[in-house]
């Protein structure tokens, strides 16, 4: 029996009954596509479930204020996802009338699709017989033909392509498709498989030769810059605070939060309540500075870890466009400062 036919039979008894896998809308594949990207089935599947409930079709996201496109994906992280996804809606809706491309070629057009979410649409949509190349099928091919590429490299992503293209019938190529993720995803894992239970394991050319925790092989190390913020939380003498919009480029992109002051390393008490009282508050009259928290949160991003420190700021004026709690919950924030937010630690 040959690969594809041992994979695809695998899959058929083994794959998790999920909603994406139930239809063939380029609309609903596609919200599924961008959420899963980075994130887990378990985290993605709330949100997939709440998308298509709030904008259950193409035209419905097109028309939502951006502000509460980023409220509903609150907590998913990597935000450019939501913010693409939106501008993307509004080009399908109104540039092509609802349509989505139906090659491979001209989904790759699409703001925010790339070549491996462009291939899935193509196939699950279209059975367009192109492959998908993610993590999970570089651990699967490089696993079992033993390949020892650098999967960090371009070059062997073409290779891995050209692979997957071989193997894939081309009659069925969405279930293929489907097949190899889910087996990376469910079987292949990352670290510790149980190879003693896999279809593959009088095959795989890595169990034969006890290299499967050595290989796909990836070189290239992400580099992490550490970041220092201090929220000042303020509270005047309604009891309201003061939130600001993320304007510029980079994380957290049109997100709200608290007034930011970034620093170069953790700071004290001293240093922070001099700050806010002779350069960034100073035309308020403070009463108190105080930490709200004694220990500092470290937030990891993919390439930035975050130790974020808030601070509450007493005043004794009128706070202009100041807000209170409930009208606070209502916007968009970064999923660490919602949760500081819902502690209600601001609004004791």
């Amino acid at each position: 029996m040959n690969f594809h036919n041992t994979l695809i039979n695998w899959y058929l008894q083994n794959k998790r009954d999920l909603p994406w896998r139930n239809t063939v809308n380029p609309y609903h594949i596609w919200l599924s596509e961008i959420m899963l990207q980075q994130t887990r089935v378990a985290q993605g599947m709330p949100y997939f479930f709440s998308f298509t409930k709030e904008f259950p079709t193409v035209f419905d996201l097109a028309n939502a204020d951006e502000e509460k496109v980023l409220k509903l994906w609150q907590g998913l992280g990597y935000y450019s996802r939501a913010r693409n996804l939106h501008k993307t809606a509004q080009y399908i809706a109104n540039d092509l009338k609802g349509v989505f491309p139906a090659t491979y070629n001209d989904l790759l057009k699409l703001k925010g699709v790339g070549e491996y979410t462009a291939a899935a649409i193509a196939s699950f949509s279209y059975n367009e017989p192109v492959p998908v190349v993610d993590g999970n099928v570089f651990r699967v091919l490089s696993r079992y033909f033993d390949i020892e590429s650098d999967i960090a490299l371009p070059a062997t992503k073409k290779e891995f392509t050209e692979l997957a293209k071989e193997l894939m019938p081309k009659e069925n190529p969405a279930i293929f498709n489907q097949a190899i993720m889910e087996f990376g995803a469910l079987q292949c894992v990352p670290k510790s498989p149980d190879c003693s239970v896999c279809v593959f394991n009088d095959s795989c050319l890595a169990l034969q030769k006890k290299k499967v925790d050595t290989l796909p092989v990836k070189s290239k190390k992400l580099k992490i810059t550490n970041r220092f913020f201090n929220y000042l939380v303020l509270e005047d003498i309604e009891g309201k605070t003061l939130i600001q919009k993320r304007t510029t480029k980079g994380i957290w992109h049109n997100l709200y939060e608290f007034p930011l002051l970034e620093t170069n390393e953790i700071v004290d008490f001293d240093f922070v309540s001099r700050i806010i009282k002779e350069e960034i508050l100073s035309s308020y009259t403070i009463t108190g500075v105080e930490e709200c928290s004694h220990a500092t949160v470290i937030h990891k991003l993919s390439h930035q870890h975050l130790h974020i420190q808030f601070w509450k700021v007493k005043i004794s004026d009128i706070l202009p466009n100041g807000l209170n709690c409930n009208e606070l919950k209502e916007f968009p924030f970064p999923i660490v400062i919602y949760n500081f937010i819902e502690k209600e630690e601001i609004c004791r």
